[in-house]
């Protein structure tokens, strides 16, 4: 038990390792200490049961689903703090792991699931609960033989900011002090600010500056733009992802908004019809149509062509991991390696997807289908689910983002192209196709939150084996409940657009709506819009050619450039204060470099909060925006300056925090 009083992380926790160093983690590998309890499980499950709830309407309704993990690591320590024994470090990182499988397992199934309503094709309950289990269990499996290559070969190369986030908060919370009080400060700063301006009218979320108007002239004539989304969340975001991976996600968002979607205007102006895949003359678009109905289908080519490259670099890394399971399980399992590098074992994994390859058989067996386009279905699942567990992991340990509707986009047009050709249209065909993209997103969505569980494990020495096993529980969990929450919605509620006649409330599904659109099309036979996917995988072959990070930039050309464009502010507040900090040397240069991991985590860790209060608020009947209105509101040049002068006071906040210098007392 002595070794739970190491409560910093060591300083090579964020950096690349020297030949020959080694990762020593806060809870050392000898250590055993409570980890795998009924108290940490059954939190875990009460956690997740509740934030699976909440983020399922809060996706349905606004299409933003909750950031689960770091909110309820930040439970986790004030919960351990009721019990006589106080909950220990890996307890707490059983609680989040649990807890945080509510938001994926929800991205999966409201980003889809809806459709099938939307279409009139009303699923079973069983259905839908077991589309969810079964992309969640892909999503794990899949990703334990990534564990080895993203959480420790690759150490200190990737800057995992949500993982980092949740790391911070935990080890912050358990060493007290001026950190932790500097902790809740941002936290509570961040929450404040982004809840009251993401929730109610005070000032603008969005700046444009197109007020100014040379700014909207060329907004008007040459469709560039330039927008800015001023929240704390993202300037942290920025922060720890660092200058590097934020300027490789805005230059994505630089080619996409200001260079890709101003040719297309300018060429397609002189086109007075239609051109798919748009439905209106490209002439009588703005630049946010442009994007939207072009310049995002390019991004899904760069982002799956960067996945092949991902997928193919790790191979070797794969192969590796699967030789070290082979060897210790045949050395007898857990003696082999130490505690903290137990994987749950080799057969366990193999049995595992052939089970749960055998129960999509089943499901898509009772669909009414031949054997042939049985076996299809069940090859784009596995082959899908596979591929996009890399890309998943590799961007959320690169920007924290998971490129999760635009993988299921695509998932939606291949399925439906190659399904075609074997016959299946009409109804049938597109319960299927929305069947293999439900699995295939809540598998690239659960994958992409076990990454970031299992590298908080690795910086605080939990196991590994228990953390993959809790996993497995939070998705069942999970999936019955979004399941069930789904089909009661579905009976009060109507997805998607009003129906003629039904007097029934809205809930709007955006995804789920726009996935409706798309196999709707491609089940009508619509061409696919091949040559926009051809352009960003050529840009993606470029990175990779220049040794540049392909998936990083081409998720900058597939996200919004506002929300971009405020991450490289962090990112570039992180290298001057690295530089500050290694002039000035020493202890006072390290406590300032962790200062400022802190306070970016805390601006996280507060965003997500705010998110969270917001999502909650608008449950509330009758809920409206302008319920707190500033009186400037509605006037774009106030509004937008104050939003700006906001900002850059979060800036400087974020510096002059990190600068400071404590007191021999308050330490």
């Amino acid at each position: 038990m002595e070794a739970t009083e190491t409560r910093s992380l060591p300083e090579n926790a964020y950096l690349p390792l020297a030949p020959g160093e080694t990762y020593q983690p806060v809870v050392p590998a000898s250590a055993a200490v409570p980890e795998l309890t009924w108290r940490s499980v059954l939190w875990g499950i009460f956690l997740c049961v509740i934030f699976t709830a909440a983020s399922a309407y809060s996706g349905l309704k606004v299409g933003q689903v909750m950031e689960a993990a770091i909110p309820i690591s930040i439970l986790a320590i004030g919960l351990g703090r009721v019990y006589a024994r106080r909950s220990t470090l890996l307890e707490n990182v059983i609680i989040t792991g649990i807890g945080g499988v509510s938001g994926s397992v929800v991205a999966g199934a409201v980003f889809t699931l809806p459709a099938l309503y939307i279409l009139k094709l009303d699923p079973h309950p069983w259905q839908t609960i077991f589309i969810c289990i079964a992309g969640g269990m892909l999503g794990v499996l899949f990703l334990l033989p990534l564990r080895r290559y993203f959480v420790r070969e690759t150490h200190g190369q990737f800057p995992y900011p949500e993982a980092t986030a949740i790391t911070e908060v935990l080890v912050t919370g358990e060493k007290g002090g001026s950190q932790a009080a500097l902790l809740l400060q941002a936290t509570g700063i961040a929450a404040a600010y982004d809840f009251f301006v993401t929730t109610f009218q005070v000032w603008k979320e969005t700046v444009d500056l197109r007020f100014i108007p040379a700014v909207e002239a060329l907004a008007q004539r040459a469709r560039m733009t330039l927008s800015f989304d001023a929240l704390g969340f993202i300037l942290g975001l920025g922060y720890v992802m660092g200058l590097r991976s934020s300027l490789l996600l805005c230059a994505g968002g630089v080619l996409s908004n200001l260079v890709l979607v101003p040719l297309i205007w300018f060429v397609g102006s002189h086109v007075p019809e239609a051109v798919y895949p748009g439905t209106k003359a490209i002439a009588g678009m703005d630049a946010n149509q442009i994007f939207r109905g072009y310049v995002r289908l390019i991004g899904v080519g760069a982002i799956a062509t960067a996945g092949i490259f991902g997928i193919l670099k790790s191979l070797k890394i794969v192969v590796g991991s699967f030789s070290i399971a082979v060897k210790a399980f045949r050395a007898g399992g857990e003696q082999a390696l130490e505690r903290t590098d137990r994987d749950v074992s080799v057969m366990t994994i193999l049995i595992g997807v052939v089970v749960s390859a055998l129960g999509v058989a089943i499901f898509l067996g009772n669909l009414g289908v031949g054997a042939v386009v049985l076996l299809v279905g069940l090859g784009l699942v596995l082959l899908f689910s596979f591929f996009f567990t890399s890309v998943a992991a590799n961007a959320i340990a690169t920007t924290a983002r998971n490129p999760v509707s635009g993988m299921t986009m695509l998932t939606v047009i291949v399925s439906s192209v190659v399904l075609l050709e074997f016959g299946l249209s009409g109804r049938t065909g597109m319960f299927f196709v929305m069947a293999i993209a439900g699995m295939v997103c809540t598998a690239l969505s659960v994958s992409g939150q076990t990454v970031t569980d299992l590298k908080v494990g690795y910086w605080l020495g939990s196991t590994p084996r228990a953390q993959e096993r809790v996993k497995f529980l939070g998705v069942v969990v999970s999936a019955v409940v979004v399941g069930l929450t789904i089909v009661l919605l579905a009976q009060y509620f109507q997805f998607g657009e009003a129906a003629p006649g039904d007097t029934r409330t809205v809930l709007a599904s955006p995804q789920a709506s726009l996935m409706k659109v798309l196999v709707e099309g491609f089940m009508s036979h619509q061409p696919v819009a091949y040559l926009l996917f051809a352009v960003g995988a050529i840009i993606a072959v470029i990175m990779e050619m220049l040794s540049i990070p392909a998936l990083t930039f081409a998720l900058g050309m597939y996200l919004p450039l506002e929300l971009n464009s405020p991450a490289l502010v962090g990112g570039f507040i992180a290298h001057f204060l690295t530089r500050k900090s290694e002039r000035i040397g020493g202890d006072a240069g390290r406590t300032m470099r962790e200062r400022g991991v802190v306070i970016a985590s805390g601006l996280l860790a507060g965003g997500a909060l705010g998110g969270v209060f917001g999502a909650a608020l608008r449950m509330i009947p009758g809920f409206s925006e302008d319920w707190i209105k500033l009186p400037f509101y509605g006037t774009e040049s106030i509004s937008q300056t104050v939003s700006l002068l906001a900002f850059a006071a979060l800036c400087l906040y974020l510096w002059f925090a990190s600068v400071k210098r404590d007191t021999p007392a308050r330490t």
